[in-house]
C-alpha cells in the first residue's frame, strides 16, 4: 500500500513539472509573436508610444467593445425569446396533461388507455353541460320544446303514437324496455350504495318506484327524473340521471318533503252549474279526503246561477268540514285569463303552488303529487299533457251502455287522445307567475291566453316540464259550432269537434256505416240461402 502511494506521488510530481515547462514555452512564443518588426515593415498593430499608434489602438478597442456590446444584446434577446417559448410550451404541456385528468383524479403520468378514458369522460360531462339539465334554454316557439314521456314499472305514457302505437302501452321494443329498466336499476344502486345511505336505512326496491319522466335531445342524450317512495309519509326520493349516448351518469340526488306543500287550485267559471257539481264531487274525494293539502279558489263571472254555485261550495264545506276555499265574484264578460290572473294575485299568504284548472277537468291524488314534484320556484314550471276523453255515446255504442265516470277514465286509443295542443292546465309557483308578467288580460273569452303564457316561459331561463300524465283527464262535452261563424271558422270548429268525438277508426266506421250494414245484410242472406 505504501509503495502504491509513493508511485502515485512521483507520477503527480512529473505531471506538475511538465505543466510548468509547457507554460514557460507558451510565454516565450507569445513574446516573440508580439514583438514589433522593423520600420521597413507595415505594422500589424500601431505602436503605443507614437501619437498615430495610440489613436489607432483606441479606435480598434472601441470597435471591439461595440461589437462585444452588440453580441451581448443579441444573446440577451435570444435568451428572452427562448424563455418565453419555453414557458408557452410548458403551459401547453400542463394543459394537455391535466385537462382530462381533473375529471378522473389522475396525474400526468398516465398510460394511453387512461388518457383515452379521461378524454371520453370529459366529453360525456360536456354533453351534460350542453343539455337542458341544470337550466332552461330559450326557445323560439312552443313547438320547439322537447316534451317528456312518463312511465311506471308496467306502462309507458307517450305523446307520439302515430297510427300504430298507443298512448298507454307496455314497452314492446326490447331496447326501450331495457333502457328504462337500466335507469331504474341504476337509481336503486345509487340509493342503496353504502356511501349514499345510512347504516339503519331500509334497502330500496323496484316496488318503491312511483314514476319517472324522460326525454331525449337528439344531439346530446336522454334525461331521466325518477321518483321513489321516501322513508316517511309525504316524503319522496328523486334521482336525476343522464345518458349521453353512452354510460348513464348520476347528475343529482334529492330528498323531497311534500308534507306541507299546499296547492291553490284556481277555477274560473261562468254558469255551468251541472259541470261544477260534478267537479266538486271529484274535488271532495280527491282533494279533501285523500290529499288534504289543497286550497280552492273559484272566480265567478256575472250573477246568473251564482247562488247555485255558492250553494254547492257551502254544502261541500259543511259536509266535509272544509274551510280552505275562496269565492271571488267578478262582473263583465267571461275571460279565462282574467279569472286565473285575479285568482292568483288574490292570494295573500306565502309563495304558493298554483294549479290552473277548468271545471270540466278530472284529476287524481297521484296527479297532485306529480304537480308538486315537477315544479320549483325560480327553476321549473309544469305543463302536463292531459288525456282528452272521446264522446262516451260513440265509444260505448249507445247511452244506456255508458259505464260510470270512473270506469270511463281509461287511457286507450279507443277512449281518447293526448291533448298535446292544449296548454291551459299548468302547475307553477305564484312568484314565477308574477315575475313572468301573468296572463295577457286583453284576450277575451276562452282560449289563447294559455299559449301566450306558455310562450313567455319558453322565452325565459326556467325549465318547462311538458309530459303526458296518467291522472289528468279532460271530460267530453258537446262542442257547438254556432251559425255566426264564418265559413272558414265553422269548418275549423267542425274539425275540432270531429277530433274530440271519436278515434280515427271509430269515425271511419261511422262514415262507412251504410257499406258495413249492406255487407252484413249480404252475408246474412248468403247464410240463409245455404241453410235452405
Amino acid at each position: 500500500m505504501t509503495m502504491v502511494r509513493r508511485g502515485l506521488l512521483a507520477w503527480i510530481s512529473r505531471v506538475v513539472v511538465l505543466l510548468v515547462l509547457l507554460c514557460c514555452a507558451v510565454s516565450i512564443l507569445y513574446m516573440l509573436a508580439c514583438t514589433p518588426k522593423g520600420n521597413e515593415e507595415q505594422l500589424g498593430l500601431p505602436r503605443a508610444n507614437s501619437p498615430t499608434g495610440k489613436e489607432g489602438y483606441q479606435a480598434v478597442l472601441q470597435e471591439w467593445e461595440e461589437q462585444h456590446r452588440n453580441y451581448i444584446s443579441s444573446l440577451k434577446r435570444q435568451i428572452a425569446q427562448l424563455k418565453e417559448e419555453l414557458q408557452e410550451r410548458s403551459k401547453q404541456l400542463k394543459n394537455a396533461q391535466f385537462h382530462a385528468s381533473d375529471a378522473v383524479g389522475l396525474g400526468p403520468d398516465r398510460s394511453p388507455a387512461e388518457k383515452t378514458q379521461a378524454d371520453l369522460l370529459a366529453f360525456l360531462h360536456s354533453q351534460v353541460d350542453k343539455a337542458e339539465v341544470h337550466a332552461g334554454v330559450k326557445l323560439a316557439t312552443e313547438y320547439a320544446a322537447v316534451p317528456f314521456d312518463s312511465f311506471t314499472l308496467q306502462k309507458v305514457y307517450q305523446l307520439e303514437t302515430g297510427l300504430t302505437r298507443h298512448p298507454e302501452e307496455k314497452p314492446v321494443r326490447k331496447d326501450k324496455r331495457d333502457e328504462l329498466v337500466e335507469a331504474i336499476e341504476s337509481a336503486l344502486e345509487t340509493l342503496n350504495s353504502p356511501a349514499e345511505s345510512s347504516p339503519n336505512q331500509r334497502p330500496y326496491t323496484a316496488s318503491d318506484f312511483i314514476e319517472g319522466i324522460y326525454r331525449t335531445e337528439k344531439d346530446k342524450g336522454t334525461l331521466y327524473e325518477l321518483t321513489f317512495k321516501g322513508d316517511h309519509k309525504h316524503e319522496f326520493r328523486r334521482l336525476v340521471l343522464f345518458r349521453p349516448f353512452g354510460p348513464i351518469m348520476k347528475v343529482k340526488k334529492e330528498k323531497l318533503n311534500m308534507a306541507n306543500m299546499l296547492i291553490n287550485v284556481i277555477v274560473p267559471l261562468a254558469k255551468r252549474v251541472d259541470k261544477f257539481r260534478q267537479f266538486m264531487q271529484n274535488f271532495r274525494e280527491t282533494c279533501i279526503q285523500q290529499d288534504g293539502r289543497i286550497h280552492l279558489t273559484v272566480v265567478y263571472f256575472g250573477k246568473e246561477e251564482m247562488n247555485e254555485v255558492k250553494g254547492i261550495l257551502e254544502n261541500t264545506s259543511k259536509a266535509a268540514n272544509f274551510r280552505n276555499f275562496t269565492f271571488i265574484q267578478l262582473s263583465g264578460e267571461f275571460s279565462r285569463g282574467k279569472g286565473l290572473d285575479v285568482g292568483a294575485r288574490f292570494w295573500k299568504g306565502s309563495n304558493v303552488l298554483l294549479f290552473f284548472c277548468d271545471v270540466d277537468i278530472y284529476f287524481t291524488s297521484e296527479f297532485l303529487n306529480t304537480c308538486r314534484l315537477n315544479t320549483q320556484p325560480g327553476k321549473k314550471v309544469f305543463y302536463p299533457v292531459l288525456f282528452s276523453q272521446y264522446n262516451p255515446g260513440i265509444i260505448y255504442g249507445h247511452h244506456d251502455a255508458v259505464p260510470p265516470l270512473e270506469q270511463q277514465l281509461v287511457i286507450k286509443k279507443e277512449t281518447g287522445f293526448w291533448r298535446d295542443f292544449g296548454f291551459g292546465m299548468t302547475c307553477q309557483y305564484r312568484s314565477d307567475f308574477i315575475n313572468i308578467g301573468g296572463f295577457d288580460l286583453d284576450i277575451k273569452g276562452w282560449g289563447g291566453e294559455d299559449v301566450h303564457l306558455y310562450r313567455k316561459y319558453l322565452h325565459s331561463n326556467l325549465i318547462v316540464v311538458r309530459t303526458p300524465v296518467r291522472g289528468l283527464f279532460h271530460l267530453w262535452h258537446e262542442k257547438r259550432c254556432v251559425d255566426e261563424l264564418t265559413p272558414e271558422q265553422y269548418k275549423m270548429c267542425m274539425q275540432s269537434k270531429a277530433m274530440n268525438e271519436a278515434s280515427h277508426g271509430q269515425l271511419g266506421m261511422m262514415v262507412f256505416r251504410h257499406e258495413i250494414e249492406a255487407h252484413l245484410r249480404k252475408q246474412k242472406q248468403k247464410t240463409s240461402s245455404k241453410k235452405t
